[in-house]
């Protein structure tokens, strides 16, 4: 195992990894109406502040993203700032496993499959969310193919899929007020 510089916190992404981030590794980016008025040199400082919290206060070695982005709005909040933390709001971000409806689907994995990715998208879309997001695309694509490895099949299936969400996102109505996602 390499040993890492000990000015450095592992940064949790929402795909199960880890990244080592030292202070100077770390960028904010501000959008909306505050952006311009924040001064970047302020903002790095309260950025180091908030990882001096969690590095020697806390003695952590592990932070995500979202702990993180909540303490840098609480400090920015002190210092007279209205920030909102991006993963701080659950109506915000609409997470759906392709994985588990695929599994859901049986033995007729295909046939059932796509109908439900439509009632899916739509369910999702009536929630007014901001960002869409299927996750799960390349073990969904295994499965349907029931493939243990990854094939040409499993790529036509992949392809598939994206294009029947992206058909079915912009054929609704609701789809104009968020984004969409495959990973």
């Amino acid at each position: 195992m390499i040993a890492l510089h000990t000015d450095c916190l592992f940064f949790k992404l929402n795909n199960g990894e880890s990244v080592p981030c030292s202070p100077e590794m770390i960028s904010v980016e501000i959008v909306g109406e505050i952006n311009g008025l924040l001064d970047p040199e302020m903002l790095r400082h309260a950025a180091s502040s908030v990882f001096h919290y969690f590095k020697n206060e806390l003695e952590r070695e592990t932070v995500s993203i979202g702990e993180f982005s909540v303490a840098l709005e609480k400090v920015l909040r002190l210092l007279g700032y209205t920030i909102h933390a991006g993963e701080s709001s659950d109506k915000q971000i609409s997470d759906t496993d392709l994985i588990s409806l695929a599994r859901d689907s049986g033995d007729n994995l295909e046939l059932f499959f796509f109908p439900r990715l439509r009632n899916e998208l739509r369910l999702r879309l009536s929630q007014s969310p901001r960002v869409l997001r299927f996750r799960g695309l390349r073990g969904c694509a295994k499965q349907l193919a029931g493939a243990r490895r990854w094939s040409p099949r499993c790529e036509q299936i992949q392809d598939q899929i994206v294009e029947y969400l992206r058909g079915c996102f912009t054929a609704e109505s609701e789809q104009g007020k968020c984004a969409l996602v495959v990973e």
